[in-house]
């Protein structure tokens, strides 16, 4: 009873931090996130009139073996690709100490990708993302994600 209880708790807390301007896909790479795997996060936008902020989110363990993440992302829509940026993000500071939140050996940090991003159209769009890193797999890295924030007109 006690762990339903806990389990409940947690659920409502997860859920009261994401409000109703936002929105948060993520995807579980396992440890591993080997060099040719794309995490893909698809998604509609139905007010491309108002501008939007894109952040990426990124979950690490200690396995992770640098301080930083270089990635590639990408914005699709209906297959064509409007965007592509070689991105390059801290996760640790000099001392080796990772610069995320969270308890334990996992933390998660989120970076900006686009601020004040309008999209050209309404439709379903797809953001990309491959680690651009020397190894072809990449261990410690626990899930990626992206934050859509809608920011008000």
């Amino acid at each position: 009873m006690l762990r339903l209880i806990v389990v409940f708790v947690l659920f409502l807390s997860l859920n009261s931090c994401q409000n109703g301007n936002e929105k948060v896909l993520m995807n579980e790479v396992g440890n591993q996130w080997k060099k040719n795997k794309t995490q893909s996060f698809d998604f509609d936008v139905k007010d491309a009139q108002n501008q939007k902020n894109l952040m990426l989110v990124v979950r690490n363990n200690n396995d992770y073996p640098y301080s930083n993440l270089r990635l590639i992302a990408s914005i699709e829509h209906k297959k064509k690709n409007i965007s592509t940026d070689t991105l390059n993000f801290v996760l640790a500071k000099p001392n080796g100490e990772w610069i995320g939140t969270g308890f334990g050996d996992t933390k998660e940090i989120i970076f900006q990708y686009k601020l004040n991003y309008k999209f050209p159209q309404n439709g379903n769009y797809s953001v990309k993302v491959v680690q651009a890193m020397r190894k072809d797999n990449l261990p410690g890295i626990e899930d990626i994600g992206i934050k859509i924030q809608n920011l008000k007109p």
